[in-house]
């Protein structure tokens, strides 16, 4: 409709805002005035389906907000301390609030679409700051209780788009899931993410392949970030999610906002933001493995007026784990400030901490081979890392965001996120080479000691905002982007660890440790520098159909330096560099009904690579192009989402391990495979079906295939499943929540050489497998909660991952349990 964009400005410009300091009347007048005019045309009808628990009030107003389409205004000094009345069924929304309030003594009054709620005599002018909320308000999923956000995303083009409005595939794994589920790491949540494989190189570290490509690119708070697995230093995948709202996948090419990238996707990390009303939560965790955890979470509003707001997270866990000798040990701390420096400024300043210190950690998977080729069969214990192994890694962030409103349709952000990473490593792991099945004889220790520094920063600012023509609102985007990685390697010389044999079934994981101080043996540095310029524009030529049209020119820096000590090695070094690498999008939707609409878009495909040829030499960036078309759904007044995308990528330079070494080293080679084709499909629905029902559900092919029709990436499954589920029966007084999911994923397989074992051929697979797991969550009172996940209930046994470089493979976790105990105040 024609009213639908100027709603979106207006909602974008008192969020912005965060509060407003109405001393008159008047003043509270005209804001509600300007909220009624605009919504009255798309406010649902009087009725409304409600699943609100007694709860906090702020909270409790949230979810009405959302669950009845109505902007909620209020002053957080008058909802101190309050706590809601439960509010369940289909009813008049006059009735459902009264419900809601009963027992406050607050009164509310409706105009059109917005309802204030004040105390006293319910006279407007007693608001001291009001804040706004409801479905169009925000994105964050935090006391929502819903699989799916009704409020806009950013990560496909920094226009604010809902999911139905994009014309790619993003998927969004909100709080409730994480909780529901016991999502407690970033792995997790991709491991129950629509189309993602997780496959882990070791113990701290994991491939991440989306449409059978890999996963390289982490944003946080829409910042890009680098990661290299090889490198075993890669901070955004051991990320704890007790900082984060929300998960945002976005499964394909997205150059657009990240320059350099496969087609494979984006993890936008979307972190916790303070509140402003009170709020706080205590969880203990307890679990198989001898697992603890606790955390503490606090967040309000930090001087009398509600203009700064500030939140704190803090988190411990400790555990053992099925392989043995390894544990776990983690802490996370976590603060950030928002200030309205005016009515158009906010300020937020923020920094986060995390420390890993894993012992008996592991640098691959296991052997899969024998010396004569034949497959090795070990039990899901076994480790083939000494006792002694550590990878201890500290993590600093900081980060802030200024965004300024300019006027009603336009504002300014700048925001920017620098990471440093301190790691010290001492490991030995007997993975290199292979053994006789008879005797044990014949593998060989890689590792040792040392340490890794990497530092990243992000720097992203743009303008943003809508713009009248030819009768209708459009939305421009314009801004420019910074980044720099630089990850210093540095190893010990003396090691006595390195290339040493021994026997696999005696030596007892527990070899002599490296010898230390004498020096270092060398310095290997990676830099790479990215910047780019960047346009997007969702136009609207009519009511129903919109046009994303986007470009970016971005220029790249890539150096390698190994420089050997005391000539122990060749040292080597490359560098690449490209200017003005122009990365163009295309979009269009078209709105069959309000409910549905179909999509393509296309976006073309430069990713420069770090992989070395047998004679050291850089392979040439991937290049191509992706296609995806699509119908997309907002189900039940916008509380389910669907999608069905059909996508093809074409791409040259696709790198594919040779089976040799680079010369002189004896690191991996790689050759370059042209005319890659990828196809497939996905099927995706999440959210509240009713509001008992929370479901999310996804079907994922996808298959890869060279020039000849030969399969490419064999190691991700062509074929995937993903279910999880939610219902809360009535019976229990809406107290008991039962759940459980379903993943099965096709088969994965490799067939390889090395030039270790010539003329072998190496052959691995792993059949096909399905994994349940159950949830059951109680709630005591509107504060205190238990949530019980037993996970892979019947036991099955299986490798999550194969891999054919280092030609190892890793278990999936036996059937395991987790008790979760939550006092939210």
């Amino acid at each position: 409709m024609p009213t639908q964009p100027a709603l979106n400005r207006l909602n974008q410009a008192i969020l912005k805002t965060r509060a407003f300091h109405l001393s008159r009347y008047s003043a509270s007048a005209a804001l509600l005035a300007a909220l009624s005019a605009p919504v009255a045309m798309q406010v649902q009808a009087a009725e409304a389906t409600f699943n609100i628990p007694a709860q906090n009030l702020s909270q409790a107003l949230n979810t009405f907000g959302q669950q009845s389409g109505y902007q909620v205004l209020y002053s957080p000094n008058d909802l101190a301390g309050l706590t809601s009345s439960a509010v369940e069924g289909r009813m008049e929304v006059n009735s459902a609030l009264s419900r809601l309030l009963q027992g406050t003594s607050l009164n509310y009054s409706i105009k059109g679409s917005s309802i204030t709620v004040s105390s006293g005599n319910g006279d407007s002018a007693s608001l001291s700051a009001i804040t706004v909320t409801g479905v169009a308000a925000s994105n964050l999923t935090e006391n929502t209780g819903s699989y799916t956000t009704a409020g806009p995303t950013t990560t496909a083009t920094k226009l604010p788009m809902t999911l139905k409005e994009t014309p790619q595939s993003v998927s969004i794994i909100t709080r409730a899931r994480m909780e529901d589920q016991g999502l407690e790491t970033i792995r997790d949540v991709l491991e129950q993410t629509p189309g993602i494989t997780v496959q882990e190189l070791g113990s701290e570290r994991y491939t991440i392949y989306s449409r059978g490509y890999v996963i390289d690119t982490y944003s946080i708070d829409g910042i890009p970030t680098y990661s290299i697995s090889s490198t075993q230093a890669t901070p955004q995948g051991l990320s704890d999610m007790a900082i984060y709202d929300h998960i945002e996948v976005l499964r394909g090419a997205n150059g657009l906002m990240s320059g350099a990238g496969d087609p494979s996707g984006t993890i936008n990390m979307v972190r916790k933001r303070p509140t402003s009303v009170f709020q706080g939560s205590i969880t203990g965790t307890t679990g198989s493995w001898d697992l603890y955890g606790s955390q503490l979470d606090l967040s309000g509003p930090l001087n009398e007026a509600g203009t700064v707001r500030g939140r704190m997270v803090g988190a411990y866990r400790q555990g053992d784990s099925f392989i043995d000798y390894y544990e776990t040990e983690k802490t996370v701390l976590y603060g950030v400030l928002e200030a309205d420096l005016s009515d158009s400024t906010l300020l937020t300043l923020g920094v986060d901490y995390q420390e890993d210190a894993p012992r008996g950690s592991t640098g691959s998977g296991f052997p899969l081979f024998y010396d004569d080729g034949s497959r090795t069969d070990f039990s899901r214990s076994t480790s083939h890392a000494a006792k002694w192994s550590s990878d201890n890694k500290k993590t600093y962030t900081a980060f802030a965001t200024l965004e300024q409103q300019l006027n009603e349709d336009w504002s300014f952000t700048l925001a920017a996120n620098y990471m440093d990473l301190d790691r010290q490593f001492s490991g030995a792991y007997a993975g290199w080479g292979f053994f006789n099945e008879e005797t044990g004889d014949g593998i060989r220790l890689y590792g040792g000691s040392g340490a890794t520094y990497q530092t990243q920063t992000g720097l992203d600012l743009h303008l943003n905002g809508s713009f009248g023509a030819f009768g209708q609102q459009h939305d421009l985007v314009f801004g420019y982007s910074y980044s720099q990685f630089a990850n210093s390697h540095e190893p010990d010389y003396g090691t006595d660890v390195e290339g040493n044999y021994v026997n696999f079934y005696t030596w007892g994981n527990n070899p002599p440790r490296p010898l230390s101080g004498f020096g270092l043996l060398y310095d290997l540095d990676t830099v790479i520098h990215q910047r780019g310029v960047y346009l997007a524009t969702h136009l609207n030529p009519t009511d129903n159909l919109a046009l994303i049209l986007g470009t970016r020119s971005s220029d790249y820096d890539y150096d390698y330096s190994l420089e050997y000590v005391e000539g122990t090695g060749s040292n080597r070094y490359s560098q690449y560099n490209e200017s003005g690498v122009v990365t163009p999008y295309a979009g269009i939707v078209y709105d069959l009904t309000p409910q549905h609409s179909i999509y393509a878009s296309y976006t073309s495909i430069f990713q420069p690579q770090s992989y070395q040829d047998e004679s050291g030499q850089l392979l040439e960036p991937e290049t191509g192009d992706n296609y995806e078309v699509g119908l997309k759904s907002e189900l039940f007044d916008g509380r389910v989402n669907t999608a069905i995308a059909l996508y093809e990528i074409k791409q040259d330079n696709l790198a594919e391990a040779s089976g040799g070494v680079v010369e002189g080293t004896t690191t991996s080679a790689y050759r370059a495979v042209d005319g890659a084709t990828t196809r497939g499909l996905d099927i995706e629905i999440n959210g509240q079906i009713t509001p008992r029902w929370n479901i999310s559900a996804s079907y994922s092919h996808s298959l890869i295939q060279d020039s000849d029709g030969e399969r490419l990436s064999s190691v991700a499954p062509k074929n995937m499943v993903k279910l999880w589920t939610t219902y809360t029966p009535a019976y229990f007084g809406n107290k008991l929540t039962l759940g459980g999911g379903v993943n099965w994923q096709s088969d994965i397989y490799f067939s390889a050489t090395t030039w270790q074992v010539p003329g072998v051929v190496f052959e691995a697979e792993q059949d096909g497998y399905t994994v349940v797991d159950l949830m059951g969550k109680y709630q005591f009172n509107p504060n205190l909660s238990a949530t019980v996940n037993v996970n892979n209930l019947f036991d099955e046994e299986y490798m999550s991952s194969i891999e054919s470089t280092f030609l190892s493979g890793y278990y999936g976790e036996p059937r395991n349990l987790m008790l979760t105990m939550k006092y939210q105040f």
